[in-house]
């Protein structure tokens, strides 16, 4: 096998709390996470030469060892030895740095797309013991599916997959550093903490509305102060008849549950004509089984 052509999906987060800040500065976090039907486009060919290369159409993007998908590459063919190198081309569409996991779902479909190249032979589990030393989401991209994830992120559990809906997602012209967001959240003494597994029980009993009722995301208490225009995105999409909305990872995106088509879509219109956001998508949610 010569080429491989994949698709790196992107994530949200239905529920996110931070329970404390531990002693060594990590967050403690408890985290449902949901793949959604966004993706980059990623084509990888083997070449002779044992070198990397990367493009992107995306002229801002490096296309060296800061890239996460040369990281990932570089990872295995040090760890194998490999004598061929790749050629990668990364088409991106998800947004960049928007809490969606674009980056570690790149990576993570290098880490699988090699591993059946050049037939490694390791494991899923496996796989995601090496996604971790390239990034904390790059395990649950490999992943996929409904997810609670502890610890630092790293404790992963596979959840009964999000009740069919339609999902609109949107992106303000700005930038957020997850360094800020962490670094001015006061985890020890938050007076809010999201309703995580009354969030997990409404998905188990295919309960949308009461899955919205329980999404939050603690984040949300530092970033909206700071860009306020992430709360006008949730206003917007809420007056349209989303049944929730609310910021993914430490945003800015913005995404709106919908369980009609036709408001899915006039949120989707109205917000992709207006100036709250550059990046406007309608999608729905990606459910991988679950196995008992």
């Amino acid at each position: 096998m010569d080429y491989m052509y994949l698709k790196a999906l992107a994530k949200i987060n239905l529920g996110l709390d931070v329970i404390r800040r531990r002693e060594d500065g990590y967050h403690e976090v408890k985290m449902v996470m949901q793949t959604i039907k966004m993706y980059d486009r990623i084509n990888i060919k083997k070449q002779e030469k044992t070198e990397i290369l990367v493009s992107t159409n995306l002229p801002y993007l490096p296309s060296n060892e800061n890239n996460l998908v040369y990281k990932a590459a570089k990872l295995l063919m040090d760890e194998f030895d490999l004598k061929q190198g790749v050629d990668i081309n990364l088409f991106k569409y998800i947004p960049v740095a928007a809490g969606m996991a674009g980056g570690s779902s790149d990576a993570a479909a290098v880490l699988y797309g090699m591993n059946r190249m050049f037939r490694l032979g390791l494991s899923m589990e496996q796989l995601m013991e090496r996604g971790v030393k390239i990034g904390a989401d790059v395990p649950y991209c490999l992943m996929r599916g409904t997810a609670l994830a502890e610890g630092i992120g790293e404790k992963l559990t596979r959840l009964s997959g999000c009740p069919s809906c339609y999902i609109v997602i949107a992106k303000p012209p700005i930038g957020v550093s997850t360094k800020f967001v962490y670094e001015n959240l006061h985890a020890n003494t938050l007076q809010y903490h999201p309703d995580i597994d009354g969030l997990i029980q409404s998905m188990e009993e295919n309960d949308l509305q009461g899955m919205c009722d329980k999404m939050g995301n603690v984040l949300e208490t530092v970033t909206i102060p700071a860009y306020p225009v992430i709360d006008e995105i949730k206003n917007v999409m809420n007056e349209k008849g989303a049944l929730g909305a609310m910021m993914s990872g430490s945003g800015p995106t913005v995404f709106g549950i919908f369980s009609n088509l036709e408001r899915a879509q006039d949120a989707y219109y109205t917000l992709k004509s207006g100036v709250l956001a550059n990046q406007v998508y309608l999608t729905e949610p990606y459910n991988v089984p679950r196995k008992e």
